[in-house]
């Protein structure tokens, strides 16, 4: 006979947009949310037997993730994540675990005549701050990250010596451009409940701005010998800055831009130290991944 091996529902896609307002200063500063609450429980006969009575509606969910980013701040967004969450554990006793995922859309204020602009913001990039939290009636387990920071240096890296065989076409090379989209996250140590998360919030914020950092610095200045090696000193460098943090992972598309061949044209030459025009490639990219673990 089948049976239900796991389930979880709940809404995603749910854009939330807050303004918090400074009545003395007239500053005004604005938070962009895409959050999806996934909730997991006693729910197995709403599948096996139609029975709808134990289906927390996901009308309610998203009216709930409104309701919840009106009350409570939604800055650090691991906060706002942990709040939801134990909202859901704690007002529905059949529920065992929220799943929320928390994506922050990048909005920067204006600069203009010099000034920061007390309410006025431009977007600046499609990168986004996430946060993903698992929350249950015995603890939040969260899990912070960077997504869709492009970047790339036009020298400073290199690929050689890899194993060769029939198969290989690719040419060694001493310097190349080195560009991907950079999906990094840092994994926290377990909290036992929310107040454990309020209680030195800033962490959230330090760690962030402390991964950010350490990516473009390590990438902008590493003599890259490959993806990989630069990757894992980027992992060590985040463990070492934040002490509560137990995991780091990267996933970073390596996006090829290939020398161009022009000596048809009248000899022009344009590949090796003549190379100037590339050509930026769709796909196939190579793809790197690791995850580093605290010793």
């Amino acid at each position: 006979m089948p049976s239900l091996a796991s389930a979880r529902y709940g809404k995603d896609n749910v854009r939330v947009y807050k303004v918090e307002r400074d009545a003395e200063t007239g500053t005004q500063s604005v938070t962009e949310m895409t959050v999806c609450a996934l909730l997991e429980g006693a729910i197995e006969t709403s599948y096996t037997e139609a029975d709808n009575s134990v289906v927390v509606a996901t009308d309610s969910i998203k009216n709930t993730i409104y309701i919840k980013a009106k009350e409570h701040p939604v800055n650090p967004p691991e906060l706002y994540a942990s709040y939801l969450g134990q909202h859901f554990v704690n007002k529905y006793a059949h529920i065992t675990t929220a799943h929320i995922k928390v994506t922050v859309h990048r909005w920067t204020r204006m600069t203009i005549d010099g000034k920061p602009h007390p309410h006025s913001f431009y977007r600046d990039g499609e990168e986004t701050r996430t946060v993903e939290a698992t929350v249950t009636k015995d603890g939040l387990d969260i899990k912070s990250g960077i997504n869709g920071l492009t970047v790339l240096k036009s020298t400073g890296s290199a690929f050689h010596g890899f194993l060769r065989d029939e198969y290989t076409t690719l040419k060694e090379t001493w310097d190349r451009i080195l560009s991907t989209d950079v999906d990094a996250s840092w994994t926290w140590g377990r909290f036992a409940s929310v107040a454990a998360v309020e209680t030195g919030v800033d962490r959230f914020d330090r760690a962030w701005n402390a991964a950010r950092t350490i990516t473009m610095k390590t990438f902008a200045e590493d003599e890259s010998a490959s993806v990989q090696n630069t990757m894992y000193k980027m992992c060590e460098q985040i463990l070492d800055a934040e002490p509560e943090v137990n995991l780091t992972g990267y996933s970073l598309p390596n996006k090829h831009y290939f020398e161009i061949d022009l000596s048809w044209h009248n000899g022009l030459k344009n590949t090796g130290a003549d190379a100037e025009v590339y050509a930026p490639q769709g796909g196939p990219n190579g793809l790197i991944k690791c995850v580093v673990a605290r010793s």
